[in-house]
């Protein structure tokens, strides 16, 4: 699923995240949304979110059952 679109998160789902200090290299980070902290409805670079270990970054990936 698409990480663009605000409607496709939900706090407790897998995910991939690119760190801010990633970006150039656009290594994956994956944990579980604790928050989601953009307010717009879409990002063209990914939503922004809070996993529950406290990192923050963009959602590149959305796993979908465990995967």
């Amino acid at each position: 699923m698409n990480g663009q679109y605000r409607k496709n998160l939900a706090p407790g789902q897998a995910v991939s995240i690119v760190l801010k200090k990633d970006q150039r290299t656009g290594k994956l980070t994956e944990g579980i949304v604790k928050d989601i902290l953009t307010n717009s409805s879409q990002h063209p670079h990914g939503i922004k979110v809070r996993l529950e270990d406290g990192q923050v970054g963009r959602v590149k990936e959305i796993h979908q059952d465990g995967q």
